[in-house]
Formats: structure tokens, C-alpha cells, sequence
């Protein structure tokens, strides 16, 4: 059997890596904790938690001052 056969079959996927799993440096802050929380397999959580904690915290909102 020849290697790599059901490339020609299978869509290249730029937030999928070779071996099928997600690329997580491409998502944002929100999509990496709602992918944390749908996750069962504690790898995968670890893996996602590291690549939050990579991430800047989300800026909070600031209250603003009106100067009259």
C-alpha cells in the first residue's frame, strides 16, 4: 500500500494539523475557553489551558470619564 494514499481524498485544513488534531495559535481567547469547556480529555485541557495562559488577558472594559 502505497504511503500517504487518502491525501488525494482528504481537504487540507489550515486550523487542522497533519495528524488531525486543532491548531489552537490561531484562535482567540474566547473560542480557546469555550474549546476548554467542551473538552473531556485531560490532555487536550491541559494543552488548551497552556495556550491560553500564552494569551494576554482580555483588556477589561474601561469606564469612561466624561470631563465637562
Amino acid at each position: 500500500m502505497a504511503v500517504g494514499q487518502n491525501q488525494r481524498n482528504r481537504k487540507n485544513d489550515p486550523m487542522v494539523s497533519k495528524t488531525g488534531k486543532a491548531k489552537l495559535g490561531p484562535l482567540t481567547v474566547t473560542q480557546l475557553s469555550k474549546l476548554l469547556e467542551a473538552s473531556t480529555k485531560p490532555k487536550e485541557k491541559a494543552k488548551i489551558q497552556r495556550a491560553l495562559n500564552k494569551r494576554p488577558p482580555l483588556p477589561a472594559p474601561a469606564a469612561e470619564t466624561v470631563a465637562a
